[in-house]
């Protein structure tokens, strides 16, 4: 596996433009459309007693949420983070396109907005420029709940900075990522789709086609939405720095499980373009290990790593 050396905050491969100020609120059809986005998987977690009665909870409406869960988690971590955005190791056209998609079924936004907006955030990590920093908005108890909720939520509503296309330059030569970007709308239909037609044939009811669609549909994109943000959220305030980094970032082992090793997220600002998070033995990393396998298929290739080195150059705590 080839190592590198000390890794720069920012990705390397990419040139960012200069600060540009904020730019306000977003377009009101992007927040309505935003809004429904984040409240109709919230309305139907809350409503699912009623949704469900008379069907009930089967095995293999667990089978469709855990199973639709961690794919497009994956989607997120392994495709959309890791390989677009910080170039962490190299694969086939074809799979990019099926991360891609993946990727896009967990409905955070197209891949090229995703990609551009992440690394924005990379360049600018927890100052006022930041997309969704949680420090700066006041302080206190006040301060760290406004702080908390414009991480993981509010900055959605916020309009994109102006320069965003700077970002994604070098994905944009790509036609096979143009299109899968374009077509986001109809993965996240696909991504509902998907749940209810497995379960209306798995069980060989309509009753399994609707608790498919809710629970790994509907349940299961509130579940990853909720993970995956908490990243920008809770681990740029709680959890622990295990190396140096220009900004804030934690190590959180809660969400270093549940985002598939997302959550050793110090880590991953010491060293962005490591296609592994979790450097220790014990901190879980699911994103790597897939990686890792299709490495060992021939499906990818140039897996980046710092070397012990270099990790001992950055450590703050043994």
């Amino acid at each position: 596996m080839p190592e590198l050396t000390v890794l720069p905050v920012a990705d390397p491969t990419v040139e960012f433009p200069p600060v540009q100020p904020s730019v306000g609120r977003a377009p009101l059809p992007v927040r309505v459309t935003t809004f429904f986005a984040i409240v109709l998987p919230l309305l139907t977690v809350v409503a699912v007693p009623f949704l469900i009665r008379g069907s009930g909870f089967h095995w293999t409406d667990l089978g469709l949420l855990l199973g639709l869960y961690v794919v497009t988690v994956l989607g997120i971590t392994v495709g959309f983070h890791r390989l677009f955005t910080h170039h962490s190791f190299e694969t086939y056209t074809w799979v990019k396109v099926v991360l891609g998609i993946v990727g896009s079924m967990a409905v955070q936004g197209s891949l090229l907005t995703w990609v551009a907006v992440h690394r924005r955030h990379h360049q600018f990590s927890d100052t006022a420029t930041d997309p969704h920093s949680p420090r700066h908005k006041g302080r206190g108890v006040f301060g760290l709940l406004r702080g908390f909720w414009h991480a993981h939520i509010g900055w959605f509503f916020e309009a994109h900075s102006p320069d965003l296309d700077h970002y994604n330059k070098d994905l944009r030569e790509s036609r096979s990522l143009r299109v899968v970007s374009i077509l986001f709308p109809l993965w996240v239909a696909l991504g509902l789709v998907i749940p209810a037609v497995l379960g209306g044939v798995i069980s060989l009811s309509w009753a399994g086609m609707w608790t498919g669609l809710i629970w790994g549909g509907l349940v299961r994109v509130f579940l990853v939405h909720h993970v995956t943000w908490s990243v920008n959220s809770a681990c740029h305030l709680w959890g622990f720095r295990t190396y140096r980094s220009n900004d804030q970032s934690r190590n959180n082992v809660l969400f270093g499980v549940l985002a598939l090793g997302e959550g050793w997220h110090n880590t991953h600002h010491a060293f962005p373009t490591s296609a592994r998070h979790g450097l220790r033995w014990w901190q879980v990393d699911v994103s790597f290990w897939v990686i890792r396998t299709l490495s060992l298929l021939g499906l990818a290739w140039s897996l980046k790593q710092p070397t012990k080195q270099a990790q001992a150059n950055k450590r703050l705590i043994s």
